[in-house]
This record gives structure tokens, C-alpha cells and sequence, in this order.
């Protein structure tokens, strides 16, 4: 009988888990499959698309950016609603192919310079503990909200040079965008820290409310994000004139006055998704990676009490968590020539998405893929991504999760639930909004 592939598609699934037993099944068929797209709430159904749920096959669409572009249909299954959208997309490094998307990584990669990256290392370890500390004597707390929420926050604040009290506006922006298919997460701004500046001011004035429905408009376009664009040109005019040794301040360094093709310079809408990309991407991944690896730990409390009892197997156990787990489920790309993957034949055109979730779990590149364990000794999971598009951040986002979980051993030892955790509502990102835990440390 065939594998209904629906499920994996329908955003309710993943209110109770990934369905790894149904991608199971698809990969004991085949290295790539056909998978139907219905219509997911205000989205129209699509005409379907192939889905790769192997590893090495996942691996080669990656590394293919000439045979599966990014630019042409961008990175979502759901296709830009018209040309405009479309248009405007196609301006992010991440829905870009090469030689774009390689000018734009280059200075990027120049703007993280080892100075600022060591200076922001060292705060880290320190944010951590802070975070930790700040609840222990409370005997208990919710994971998500109280302590894996406000680490990627304060980092990226300091990578950008965002005055940390203006941190607020990342978490409702991250929200927004990657909770599109989660009412609740969408519509649920972080209350405003005391002492916001103008800047922010001003940017929420311009925050788009709620329709009669109680939806916001598309956030994943410009006009739907109207304070973040305002903001990161706000920002982006005071580091030209006021610049420090940030990120945001290095890449202000490279902005030029053109479309940003010559002399290898950032056009000022190409800073503003860059600021996009970050604000989003480098917030949500993490904050949903570190609920993910603590439920981990939660469900697998033999390799919980291995990691307090050898340290030394922490980086190792970050780099399971994250295979595990897998944060981000799923990119896209659209094949620009017929071709052939995994024995299948792939038309110019069609769809591509490709489920890391699926292939975290491959047999074929773990073995007893379902099982956690901290000694595992490969590291080839893709919840970065591989090839060109890389997660540039990735190094970044392993400093945090170690350094949260090296402080929460410390300070809580061990911890155990204090009710069932609640998962957010996407087929895209693997989302927990809340993780009750106790201890009696």
C-alpha cells in the first residue's frame, strides 16, 4: 500500500512529532518521492513536488545550486504569491544562487571577522549562566520560554550591535515569520523591555496588526514586515555614521550606493535582508534547537546521566542533539534542467524539497538512527544544511548550545518534565513553544 504522504505535508502532524516512522517508510521505497501539496490554510494547494528523504541524495541536491536553484522558485514549498513577492525574495542571500549568492557570502564571511567573533565567545559562557542562575532557585521553569528563548536573543544583539534592550523586537519578529502556520506564535509579541529606544519606538509603530480574523499579513513580504525593514534601515544609517567593531558595522563598511554588483559592495536593501535573514533565521534555528536537545536529554535519561558523568562528551552530544532533533525540517529548490536523483527522473521545473528530517534518521548514514546517543561518533548530520548554502552561523550556534547545556549541568544537574511539552505548528520548523522542568538541586 502506498505511503500517504499528506501527513508529512498537514502542519497539524507535527503538533505531536516529526513522523519519522512514516519517513521510514518512504526511504524503504525510495531515495526520492512524489509528494502531493495540498492547501494549508490561507495557502492554495500547489501541483506537488519531489521529496528527497535520503541522505547522500539530500547531500547531492545541496551541493548542486547549477541543478537546484534556490533563486528560481525560492526556498519554500509554497510558491511567492505573483511576481512581486517573488521578485523581492530572490533579494535574500538565502533564495540566491551563485555568483549572487557567493558575492554576498564572501562579505559576509569578511564582515565576521575573529575579532568580533572571539569578542562574542567570550560573552556567551556568561549569558548562559546568567540565564540558568536567573531560575535555579525556583525549582522549576518553562525551558522554551524562560531560559532557550533569551540566549540566541542576547547574541544577536551583540553580533549586530542591536542595543540589547531592543533584543524584544527579534523574538516577535522570529515569530511572525516562522509561525505563519501557528496562530498563537504569530500573534504573540514579547512584552517591551523597559527602556526601549527610539529607534524601536518608532519601528513598532509601524507594526502590521491583526485583520478581523485575527491574522497578520504574509510576513514573509516586505509589506508584512514593515517595522523590521524600518528598523534595520534606521540601524543600518546610525553604524554608517557611528560604526563599531560588529558585524552590522562591518557590512555598513562594505555598502555602496548602487545595486550592489559593483565593486563587490552591499546595496542598502541587500543590508536589510541580511539583517532579515539574521534577525529570523539566526534566532528561530537556535532557539528551537535548544528545547530540542534538552527534550533530548529528557527522553533519553541513561545518555542524560552518561554526559554529567563525562563532560568531555559535551561537543559530541551538541552535535547528536542537533541530528536528532533536526530544527529546520525542510528546504526547497527547483530544478532547472531534466534530470535523474536518486533513480528517479526530475523534470526542469519541478519542485525539490529536501527533508532533513528524513535524512538525519537515514539508516543508510546512521546506524540505529532512532537511538540518542552522545557517543555517536559521526557528525555528518545536515541541520546546517551542506554545500554552498551552509549555515554560515553554524559554528555560532554550537558555541550556545554548548555553552547552555555545560551551564545548566553545572548549576541544575539533573532535571526531569514537569508536564508534556507543547510543539509548535509547522512543517517547517521543529518547534517546541513550551518545555516545563523541575529540579531539586
Amino acid at each position: 500500500m502506498p505511503v500517504d504522504t499528506t501527513v508529512i505535508v498537514d502542519p497539524d502532524t507535527y503538533r505531536t512529532g516529526v513522523p519519522h516512522e512514516v519517513f521510514a517508510e518512504l526511504r524503504k521505497e525510495a531515495a526520492v518521492v512524489w509528494m502531493d501539496e495540498p492547501a494549508v490554510d490561507s495557502w492554495p494547494a500547489g501541483p506537488g513536488f519531489w521529496g528527497v528523504v535520503r541522505h547522500a541524495e539530500v547531500k547531492e541536491v545541496m551541493r548542486d545550486p547549477a541543478g537546484y536553484s534556490s533563486h528560481l522558485g525560492a526556498t519554500q514549498i509554497t510558491d511567492p504569491p505573483g511576481p512581486a513577492a517573488l521578485t523581492f525574495v530572490r533579494q535574500m542571500m538565502l533564495n540566491q544562487d551563485p555568483p549572487e549568492h557567493s558575492r554576498l557570502r564572501k562579505l559576509l564571511t569578511r564582515a565576521f571577522t575573529p575579532k568580533a567573533i572571539a569578542r562574542l565567545e567570550d560573552r556567551i559562557d556568561g549569558w548562559a549562566r546568567d540565564l540558568v542562575t536567573r531560575v535555579a532557585g525556583r525549582g522549576e521553569c518553562d525551558f522554551a520560554t524562560d531560559i532557550a528563548a533569551d540566549l540566541p536573543l542576547l547574541t544577536l544583539a551583540e553580533l549586530f550591535g542591536v542595543p540589547s534592550e531592543d533584543r524584544w523586537l527579534m523574538f516577535d519578529w522570529s515569530n511572525r515569520v516562522i509561525g505563519y502556520q501557528d496562530h498563537e506564535y504569530a500573534v504573540s509579541a514579547r512584552a517591551r523591555e523597559a527602556g526601549s529606544t527610539a529607534m524601536a519606538e518608532r519601528a513598532l509603530k509601524l507594526r502590521p496588526q491583526p485583520d478581523a480574523d485575527g491574522r497578520l499579513p504574509d510576513q514573509r513580504t516586505r509589506e508584512g514586515m514593515p517595522d523590521l525593514y524600518a528598523y534595520a534601515h534606521e540601524l543600518g544609517e546610525y553604524k554608517r555614521r557611528n560604526p563599531g567593531e560588529d558585524i552590522m558595522s562591518n557590512l555598513m563598511r562594505e555598502v555602496g550606493d548602487g545595486d550592489g554588483e559593483a565593486g563587490g559592495k552591499v546595496s542598502i536593501g541587500e543590508f536589510e535582508n541580511l539583517f532579515w535573514l539574521f534577525s529570523v533565521a539566526g534566532n528561530e534555528t537556535l532557539r528551537n534547537a535548544l528545547p530540542g536537545g534538552m527534550l533530548a536529554l529528557l527522553s533519553n535519561v541513561d545518555e542524560y546521566r552518561r554526559l554529567r558523568a563525562d563532560r568531555t562528551l559535551l561537543p559530541g552530544a551538541v552535535e547528536e542533539m542537533l541530528r536528532w532533533w533536526s530544527p529546520v525540517m525542510r528546504f526547497r529548490r527547483t530544478a532547472t534542467v531534466d534530470t535523474e536523483l536518486g533513480g528517479t527522473r526530475i523534470r526542469a521545473g519541478d519542485k525539490v524539497v529536501v527533508w532533513f528530517s528524513s535524512a538525519n534518521r537515514d539508516e543508510r548514514a546512521f546506524a540505529e538512527p532512532d537511538r540518542f546517543d552522545v557517543t555517536r561518533a559521526t557528525g555528518d548530520h545536515l541541520s546546517f544544511g551542506h554545500g554552498p548554502h551552509y549555515c554560515i552561523g553554524a559554528h555560532l550556534a554550537k558555541v550556545q548550545l554548548r555553552a547552555l547545556f555545560g551551564a545548566l549541568l553545572d548549576v541544575l544537574g539533573e532535571v526531569e518534565p514537569a508536564g508534556d511539552p507543547v510543539r509548535l505548528r509547522s512543517n517547517f520548523q521543529n518547534g517546541i513553544k513550551h518545555l516545563p522542568i523541575r529540579w531539586t538541586r
